[in-house]
């Protein structure tokens, strides 16, 4: 039998990428009003959502509290499968010692090999119950993993967006992108560093 694992993917990142696409919206215009942009500098900024995950100290934590629960859940299988392994080891090696007894008649009487091989089958069918005791321990422990780094994700995502409307609360910006959907940008629209100094003081 090959050895149960948990395999659960701890990146925050996943749920964080279409992050900064939000969009801040000025006065509503009539249709004879247009946009004024001074100094050719169009009203809108980007932020990495790399560096927030990197460097936001409530992400930062996070990832940690998911790392932990991860080790911790990876210990609680691995314990139960050695568990597991050792008692199928040895129903092997009964069930290999029924068989030769079987075949070299050492049995004293009928009775005694067919109550040997009732037992075996007893503790056959409780590995079979063990086996898929496992298979649903890491089925649940998946989904309450996922469970948790959704909720988490999803704080991330408020509070960063929260964070963001108050930061542009005047209006100066249009759109707060997330840069990694632009393919090309120029400088001066980079506004990173103030979001994370923000953040951090905000999480303070």
């Amino acid at each position: 039998m090959s050895k149960v694992q948990l395999v659960i993917n701890c990146v925050l990142a996943v749920a964080v990428a279409a992050l900064f696409c939000v969009f801040f919206s000025s006065p509503r215009k009539t249709k004879t009003e247009e946009v004024q942009i001074s100094g050719e500098h169009l009203p809108i900024a980007f932020v990495n959502s790399d560096s927030i995950l990197l460097h936001y100290t409530f992400a930062i934590e996070a990832n940690e509290r998911l790392m932990s629960k991860q080790e911790e859940a990876t210990v609680r299988l691995d314990e139960k499968f050695k568990a597991f392994q050792r008692d199928y080891e040895t129903f092997q090696r009964e069930a290999m010692d029924f068989q030769k007894k079987l075949e070299s008649n050492a049995f004293l009487s009928r009775e005694r090999a067919e109550s040997e091989q009732a037992r075996l089958q007893q503790k056959q069918d409780r590995l079979v119950r063990q086996q898929q005791d496992l298979e649903n321990l890491q089925a649940q422990l998946r989904e309450d993993f996922l469970n948790e780094q959704q909720k988490l994700n999803l704080q991330l995502i408020d509070s960063v967006q929260q964070f963001l409307k108050e930061y542009n609360a005047d209006g100066r910006y249009h759109a707060i992108i997330n840069d990694a959907v632009v393919l090309n940008k120029v400088g001066g629209y980079d506004i990173t560093d103030e979001v994370v100094e923000g953040l951090n003081k905000r999480a303070k």
